[in-house]
């Protein structure tokens, strides 16, 4: 059973890769992206106020993010371990997910961290941008949300260093190369 984050920059190829571990290690990928992206498609609630948040590169507000990951943690199939993608971003989601986890007498066994340099990551997104037309993907957006996470998410991968499960992994390279790095980094942590 594996229970675990995959954190990194915007860009730095966390769902491709949380696909890839789902896929060879037998848990489900969460992310919480293409829930929220999901529900703006869908135009609901969550969604419309969720928009307003994405469009500016902002990040979701806790209250409403931990409310979806609550729920989702919550159903049968993450019963046998999951890999969380886009959560937790902040300090206060951090304690949050611990209290989410205590209340099931779990916890994390792996946190993750695709690293990449910022200036590959806005040629990454301004080129995925052009292939899907994500409206959350323009340069200006898009080096905002890099200023969030170096302010914000940082904090957060400080805290998982502390308790000594973070895992770090250079996230440039080929699909497969960076595959290959993950799967053996996330070996050797299970095994200290």
């Amino acid at each position: 059973m594996t229970r675990m984050l995959i954190i990194g920059p915007p860009g730095s190829g966390k769902g491709t890769q949380a696909e890839r571990i789902s896929e060879r290690l037998g848990v489900v990928a969460i992310s919480t992206g293409d829930i929220f992206r999901a529900n703006v498609k869908g135009e609901t609630p969550l969604g419309i106020e969720a928009k307003k948040y994405m469009d500016a590169g902002d990040f979701v507000p806790d209250s409403v993010t931990n409310d979806m990951v609550r729920d989702r943690l919550s159903q049968s199939d993450v019963e046998n371990g999951f890999l969380l993608d886009g959560y937790p971003r902040t300090t206060a989601q951090v304690d949050y997910l611990d209290q989410i986890l205590a209340e099931g007498e779990q916890e994390l066994d792996v946190v993750l961290q695709l690293t990449a340099d910022d200036e590959e990551l806005v040629t990454r997104l301004l080129g995925r941008a052009k292939e899907t037309g994500r409206s959350d993907d323009n340069e200006a957006v898009i080096r905002h949300r890099l200023d969030l996470y170096h302010e914000q998410t940082e904090a957060v991968v400080a805290k998982y260093a502390e308790r000594g499960i973070l895992t770090q992994v250079d996230g440039i390279g080929g699909i497969d190369e960076v595959t290959d790095r993950v799967l053996t980094a996330i070996e050797a942590a299970k095994t200290v």
